[in-house]
């Protein structure tokens, strides 16, 4: 495949591909009609998208998209505040806000997303992990395909197990992202052996890709971040957590102090943006999906290997694609870049990041800095220089960003 011929092939790719864009659009109609009932069932009004100051008390808007948010991910209560700065911050608040010491933290598939890694003490030194607190971390490995191994859980488990971790998405690893239906099994699994055990969900890249949430499936608390899908793109910044009541009021007491919880936190001028986000998110989820289809199909086509295929079921708005080379890792970041509206003349480079064990390439020229939404792409440049791309606030907008990365790639050779 030489340059010249990418455009050519670009475009039979975009026409292979229009059968499994309907699927997407089916789905994103109910997701929307999902969104669109949260807003009526909360009586959502003009006064509503303003923001408050100072301590935030009484914000009505506040207390209207939360209410949205529960409903649209079928819980009980939520926690969304544009203070909570991102989905790793989000995922914290959550844990300690479960957790006491003493008890253990079990997670199911293997090492969770890298950022995770010195919160919980299983890398790093860093002050007030959970390790520091005296939580004990165990986890189970996945099979060699990548899924569950529920006889490796069920021996794992036992009455010190306080919270069960599972990430919805596939994070930096080759495997597929866990389904509703995997969720839910793994959750009475855990139910039926271990009744008082609470199972957390990490949502990040899952939010209105398929068309319900974990809370509707059975997990006690979930959280994930507002400059990811729930956001719409037009998410400022902040985090979310959702779930059981009960739980909901254990994060808030952690998210601000103890008796205070879920009752102080100003919108300031986000309100309007986090209502305006949410309501557009099924459809910008859909067009990151579509974005993602398109880039599967053409570096499959390209010779590459590619996870989820084209058309597979996806679960997650990440796709992955197995470079193979460092040199080739680095020539898609910066051909992304290179094709977005923001810092498109920057040349990202891989360098070591908070959190991170590997040194990081990210390519983002986003509105929003680090909005993965709008389009991203970031690996750890570590075997099978894999590339992780996700977003996209139009499929016209991936296209042109996937075929300027593809165009780098094959400068390489």
């Amino acid at each position: 495949m030489t340059i010249d011929q990418l455009d050519k092939l670009a475009s039979e790719v975009e026409t292979e591909v229009q059968p499994i864009y309907r699927i997407i659009e089916a789905r994103a109609m109910q997701n929307h009609a999902r969104v669109l009932a949260g807003f009526h069932l909360a009586r959502t009004s003009d006064y509503h998208l303003r923001g408050t100051t100072g301590y935030g008390y009484n914000d009505a808007g506040r207390e209207t998209l939360e209410k949205i948010y529960a409903h649209v991910f079928g819980a009980e209560a939520a926690l969304v505040r544009g203070q909570i700065v991102s989905g790793t911050h989000a995922i914290a608040i959550a844990l300690y806000g479960l957790l006491r010491p003493g008890d253990e933290l079990l997670a199911v598939q293997g090492s969770p997303y890298d950022t995770l890694e010195e919160i919980i003490g299983k890398r790093g030194d860093a002050p007030g992990s959970l390790k520091d607190y005296g939580i004990r971390y165990r986890q189970v490995e996945l099979t060699p395909n990548g899924n569950l191994d529920w006889s490796a859980i069920e021996q794992a488990l036992h009455s010190k197990t306080k919270v069960v971790m599972v990430q919805r998405s596939r994070g930096y690893a080759w495997r597929p992202a866990l389904t509703l239906e995997e969720l839910q099994k793994l959750i009475e699994f855990v139910k039926s052996r271990c009744p008082n055990t609470y199972v957390f969900v990490d949502n990040c890249y899952g939010e209105l890709v398929d068309t319900a949430e974990p809370p509707a499936v059975g997990a006690d608390l979930v959280a994930g971040s507002l400059i990811k899908n729930p956001g719409g793109g037009l998410a400022p910044t902040g985090g979310y957590i959702v779930g059981k009541k009960e739980l909901v009021d254990w994060a808030a007491n952690r998210f601000t102090a103890p008796g205070i919880g879920a009752e102080v936190g100003p919108t300031l001028d986000h309100q309007r943006l986090l209502m305006q986000g949410l309501f557009l998110a099924p459809h910008t989820v859909a067009e990151a999906l579509k974005g993602a289809v398109f880039a599967a199909r053409l570096f499959e086509r390209l010779g590459f290997h590619v996870s989820p295929a084209y058309d597979e079921p996806r679960y997650d708005i990440i796709q992955s694609i197995a470079l193979e080379t460092p040199e080739r890792l680095i020539a898609f970041c910066r051909g992304l870049q290179a094709a977005s509206p923001v810092d498109a003349h920057a040349l990202p480079e891989p360098d070591y990041m908070p959190g991170y064990e590997d040194d990081v390439i990210m390519a983002a020229g986003t509105f929003v800095q680090g909005a993965s939404i709008e389009l991203s792409a970031d690996a750890p440049l570590r075997k099978p220089y894999a590339v992780y791309l996700q977003g996209g606030l139009s499929k016209e907008y991936v296209r042109l960003g996937v075929i300027s990365a593809a165009r780098n790639v094959l400068k390489i050779g």
